[in-house]
């Protein structure tokens, strides 16, 4: 099979995900996933993203055909490719925030649509298209929560950042149909001002690529989340474009915001659509993408 074969089949990614949760449990320390939470309580994954539990037991880890260390140091140099190609794309961007009834029902609501663009002065910046509609009761987005997911690296293990992580070797497991590699990542250290990531990713075992990830950003502070929402833990997947770059397509986290004497569920869903490259007189590939911007 191909290049673009596979990676029309790795598109799929958006279709049903399996993932090895009791790996993550025994690996990882994080708090109690969300994820989890969901398959046990009232919020039901989607269907495109529909997530299943495999395995009881933990098994040991079968050595890969490729040494660790050598699939790693070949992730990373892409994770540098494709750092550097999203910021020559224009992206339509959907962020919802929803709330969950004790029946498990759909309570409140607040969906966001944006789009990046670039400015007079090259950089990238996203801005509201519509003005949102919120039913929401308790939660709300400010600025502030917008610059929090903003912080969030999209590609953590460049390899100008693999000397500050440990990455570990967990094992093998078949994603819709496709080989992958999975690793477990814990920073070194922790700083003030730059968010690490602690969590899996799933590793194309064909072309070496990080197509999921599924984790948390942590500082000297802790977990970091923003001041007016609960969100910690996120899964995100990505999608290929133009043949080329795994850009991300699809992140959620769930979480409990735990009022006086009230839980609620609630879910936060971020999708990436509309990936237009940019032509190449204005690509400003270097550039991060700024904060959005509200609507004049």
């Amino acid at each position: 099979m191909n290049l673009h074969a596979q990676h029309s089949r790795n598109h799929r990614f958006r279709a049903v995900f399996h993932y090895a949760f009791l790996l993550c449990a025994l690996v990882l320390s994080l708090p109690a996933s969300p994820a989890q939470a969901a398959q046990q309580g009232p919020l039901t994954p989607p269907p495109e993203h529909d997530v299943h539990r495999v395995g009881t037991e933990p098994v040991p880890p079968a050595p890969p055909s490729i040494p660790p260390e050598e699939i790693i140091k070949r992730f990373s140099q892409k994770e540098d490719q494709y750092i550097v190609a999203r910021a020559g794309f224009t992206y339509k961007k959907t962020v919802r925030l929803e709330e969950f009834g004790p029946d498990g029902k759909l309570a409140g609501q607040l969906s966001l649509v944006i789009e990046a663009k670039p400015g007079a002065d090259g950089k990238m910046y996203e801005k509201t298209t519509e003005r949102p509609q919120s039913s929401l009761h308790y939660l709300e987005m400010g600025p502030e929560d917008f610059q929090s997911l903003a912080r969030m690296p999209a590609y953590p293990l460049t390899t100008s950042q693999l000397a500050k992580y440990n990455l570990k070797y967990l094992g093998k497991e078949l994603v819709d149909e496709v080989d992958c590699y999975i690793f477990q990542v814990k920073p070194k250290a922790v700083e003030r001002t730059h968010a690490y990531f602690d969590g899996i990713v799933w590793v194309d075992a064909v072309y070496l690529e990080v197509v999921k990830t599924y984790g948390k950003w942590i500082t000297d502070l802790g977990d970091m989340r923003s001041a007016t929402m609960p969100f910690t833990i996120f899964e995100t997947y990505r999608e290929n474009v133009e043949g080329k770059y795994w850009l991300p397509n699809y992140m959620r986290s769930d979480d409990t915001l735990n009022l006086k004497d009230l839980n609620i569920q609630v879910r936060l869903v971020i999708k990436w659509t509309d990936y237009k490259p940019l032509p190449a007189a204005t690509a400003a590939p270097t550039l991060p993408v700024a904060p959005p911007k509200p609507n004049s």
